[in-house]
């Protein structure tokens, strides 16, 4: 005997390629506040229906969700899209059926153009009409029954066919028609949406021990005060400082990473810990807890942000040693294991063991230490070496913390392997450290702009573009001199929307290596007392302003989403364009990477993409040197000597505007 199927899904329709969806919604995409949420998807059905296809959004914490008609692209692509208007997380899902009604009005068209007789058809239209109206409230109820009615009668089928095309009535049959059976696509899909600058930030890294104006004294937290003004003036809205905690007075680093020390030496930050406290503790040299309440306080005056440095890591001397001897590892005689990452060696600091058994206690203490510093004012971490400590933890931190403080930002600084740094990136990492330091060609750049801004990273991964660190002073900047800082300044600040410096190493030109081969400075920073000549005549510092001041004043510049490369006929020189979300702003940047030689080259902008009618010429504003151009033609003619200008950052002024004529407003 025949088995009768059972339990068999039958809808028609199959949704499938979602976009954006992390890792099928195992993670959240990522926006910011006052985004446009542009969803996706592949919506068809066996046989040639039409279909009715619907996105649904809602904040996570709303019960109804909000309805919107997804429009067909082409080839079975649909899109819509919605507002993310408040910092709270979001989800989506899509709902897709056989538009019965929309195929009966098709076909019922095609039937009266070729002429043929319609009344019977008119009657399955009536039919359908009349049995949508038992979902309807009483008036839409009543209308829809006399429709039904009017398509019944003994008419002429023109006038009753007439009826059928009419717009009220397609728009009452969507809303009340059975979607019967329905597809839904729903995986929890959340977005968690985070503030403005979570997107578009300029950091800036610098000592407070070194912010001293004189060479006789070390500076402290009342110096760093002193210095925001200036900081204010190079147009950085981030602060970020290296460890303030006490250092360990074990193994001290003396002078170039000296593991000898000397006598006075004020040893690494990041060796954190002594009798004076841990992690939540000042280092006395600096100031007290007052000193930094009243940086925290300046600096917001000036509209910049304190970001702190959370550096998971002890020195000998740290309480937890002490305390807590099962949060490291042990070698068999018993003693701690420093930090290695062979064949560089780290004693003067103990590695925490995320692996301990006592890893409750641990973590439970990591997130104390971090309200700690949100109670201080603070709102932005950099993270120092994240990989190397658990997923599981990070990503139960950063939930914990932004649950109550949702404003919270972390920045990983994950020099790692990719899909390391991805999905540091899914577990909540605001922003990450990127190979940008190491990219210098044209088709480096080429390959990993396309990968950060064309493919699925860039729903949960938000570079941070840094041409230097107190770790890094690539080998470009050693042997390019002036020009190769100013290069490296466009790249990192028009590419990303997110950049920064450590400075003022960086606006001085500094790029003498402690050794040749060496990424490390020599008499870095990290290991001594520095004095800056921030008055240098070399100093980049009026270039960094304007770059900061067009970074501001262009929306385009703001996000990556609008990134796109332009073609140029030599590869010593990078061409691209950004354009703002609604349309109205457009920036195009042509940067020589050749930091030693003229080049010159022809640029090709798709003129019709930007909206210039034939024989319109493109007028550009430079926006670093103020200079204007008018681009004629498709291919335009571009040189650039580097140690002048190495590269044009134009904004396209004659540009057509979006459907009411209003610009979008920048910072």
């Amino acid at each position: 005997m025949p088995i009768a199927p059972k339990n068999i899904d039958r809808s028609r329709v199959a949704i499938e390629n979602v976009r954006p969806e992390v890792d099928g919604g195992l993670y959240a995409v990522k926006r910011t506040v006052g985004d446009v949420v542009v969803v996706e998807a592949d919506v068809f059905a066996d046989g040639h229906d039409e279909l009715g296809v619907s996105l649904f959004h809602r904040l996570e914490s709303e019960r109804s969700w909000h309805e919107t008609p997804m429009r067909l692209l082409g080839n079975d692509r649909w899109q819509a899209e919605f507002t993310v208007e408040e910092q709270k997380p979001y989800v989506y899902k899509i709902e897709a059926w056989v538009d019965r009604f929309g195929t009966w009005v098709r076909d019922l068209r095609k039937r009266v153009d070729a002429h043929q007789d319609v009344a019977q058809e008119l009657l399955v239209g009536a039919e359908l009409v009349a049995k949508a109206s038992a979902n309807a409230p009483n008036s839409d109820a009543k209308w829809l029954l006399r429709r039904a009615e009017g398509l019944s009668k003994d008419w002429p089928q023109a006038v009753r066919s007439e009826m059928a095309f009419e717009a009220p009535l397609a728009a009452r049959m969507r809303k009340y028609e059975a979607r019967e059976p329905m597809t839904v696509r729903d995986v929890g899909q959340r977005i968690w949406v985070d503030r403005e600058r979570a997107r578009f930030s300029s950091w800036y890294e610098l000592f407070p021990r070194s912010t001293s104006s004189t060479a006789e004294k070390p500076g402290n937290f009342r110096t760093t005060i002193e210095r925001l003004p200036y900081i204010a003036e190079l147009g950085f809205d981030v602060l970020y400082l290296p460890p303030i905690h006490p250092i360990g007075h074990t193994h001290r680093k003396g002078r170039n990473n000296n593991p000898a020390g000397e006598d006075g030496a004020p040893g690494s930050p990041w060796a954190i810990g002594n009798e004076d406290g841990g992690h939540d503790a000042i280092n006395p040299d600096l100031g007290t807890l007052e000193d930094f309440r009243a940086l925290v306080a300046a600096a917001s005056q000036e509209g910049i942000e304190v970001a702190l440095d959370l550096a998971l890591q002890c020195s000998p001397d740290h309480p937890w040693v002490k305390e807590h001897s099962a949060w490291f590892k042990h070698r068999p005689d018993g003693s701690i294991r420093y930090a290695e990452n062979p064949p560089k060696r780290y004693e003067d600091i103990y590695p925490v063991d995320f692996e301990t058994e006592d890893w409750p206690a641990l973590w439970a203490e990591v997130d104390r230490v971090v309200r700690h510093w949100v109670a201080q004012g603070v709102r932005i971490f950099r993270v120092d070496n994240p990989h190397t400590k658990a997923f599981a933890f990070w990503q139960w931190l950063i939930a914990s913390l932004q649950k109550d403080h949702p404003d919270v930002l972390f920045l990983a600084e994950a020099f790692t392997r990719p899909r390391t740094m991805y999905r540091l990136a899914k577990l909540g990492f605001s922003q990450s450290y990127t190979y940008f330091t190491w990219r210098t060609s044209k088709y480096e750049f080429t390959q990993y702009m396309t990968e950060l801004t064309q493919t699925d990273v860039r729903e949960y991964f938000r570079p941070n573009f840094w041409p230097n660190t107190p770790d890094i002073l690539h080998e470009y900047l050693q042997q390019g001199g002036r020009p190769a800082f100013f290069i490296r300044l466009l790249l990192a600040a028009t590419l990303s929307s997110n950049f920064g410096i450590y400075g003022p190493a960086f606006e001085l030109c500094v790029n003498t290596p402690r050794e040749p081969g060496s990424e490390e400075y020599l008499d870095s920073e990290k290991y001594e007392v520095r004095y800056w000549d921030l008055d240098a005549p070399h100093s980049l510092r009026d270039v960094i302003a304007r770059v900061n001041q067009a970074r501001r004043e262009n929306p385009a510049l703001q996000r990556n989403d609008g990134f796109s490369l332009l073609d140029v006929s030599n590869d010593n020189l990078l061409a691209y364009s950004k354009v703002s979300q609604n349309g109205s702003n457009r920036v195009v940047c042509v940067v020589n990477l050749d930091p030693y030689n003229t080049q010159a080259g022809n640029v090709r902008i798709p003129r019709m993409e930007w909206g210039l009618e034939p024989g319109q010429p493109a007028d550009l504003l430079d926006l670093i040197d103020g200079a204007r151009y008018r681009w004629l033609s498709e291919w335009n003619y571009v040189e650039l000597n580097p140690h002048v200008l190495p590269g044009h950052v134009m904004r396209l002024e004659s540009i057509e505007r979006p459907a009411g004529g209003q610009a979008e407003s920048s910072q």
